[in-house]
């Protein structure tokens, strides 16, 4: 089947993408940021732009980070949305984006975006599903494994600023353990549905 909803968050970046680079990047990046200042405290939201706290997931810097976060997203989300449907993977998506957006702006301020620590958001999700819920019936192969993690740890060092490569650090860092987190209450839930 075709995942909707992958294709969709796939889609909603491209859009983004082209229209930064294409059309008008100052109009695009005003409107998605989570906001336009560091001070005061996210005006914008406070004034009722909710979707902020969710859209700077769709931009991209450059082709290499848009191509690379979107295959991953394609690879990870659309097995969580085979799995537990669109409405899911969306929700899902939404939740880990405003969480991992929010500590990424308190670390450094509004100038970031990219889809990367939804991505982390999934794989933590999968890779705890697989290894504590043998009935959701899907288990990362161990390289995906140890390439999101060394990517991971890798960030973290900061070796990929000498090539002048920038990493939202807390945003992976949110997505890993949102996804984690949450994997862990729908295998607790699923458990007791089940002890019933």
């Amino acid at each position: 089947r075709r995942p909707p909803a992958t294709i969709a968050l796939i889609g909603a970046a491209t859009l983004a993408f082209v229209a930064m680079n294409f059309i008008d990047r100052a109009a695009v990046m005003h409107w998605l940021l989570i906001s336009n200042y560091t001070q005061p405290l996210l005006p914008e939201i406070r004034s009722g732009q909710w979707w902020r706290l969710v859209t700077p997931i769709f931009l991209h810097f450059g082709i290499f980070h848009m191509v690379f976060n979107m295959l991953w997203t394609w690879e990870l989300g659309r097995l969580i949305e085979a799995r537990q449907g669109a409405l899911a993977l969306l929700g899902m998506t939404a939740l880990i984006g405003i969480g991992s957006n929010l500590m990424q702006y308190d670390a450094s301020g509004p100038g970031f975006g990219g889809m990367s620590g939804v991505v982390y958001g999934y794989f933590g999700y999968l890779w705890i599903q697989g290894l504590f819920n043998p009935r959701f019936g899907i288990r990362l192969i161990p390289p995906v494994v140890y390439l999101m993690l060394g990517w991971f740890v890798l960030g973290w060092t900061g070796i990929l600023g000498i090539f002048g490569i920038r990493i939202a650090n807390l945003a992976h860092s949110g997505g890993l353990v949102g996804g984690i987190a949450l994997a862990f209450v729908v295998i607790a839930i699923s458990r007791l549905r089940h002890t019933r």
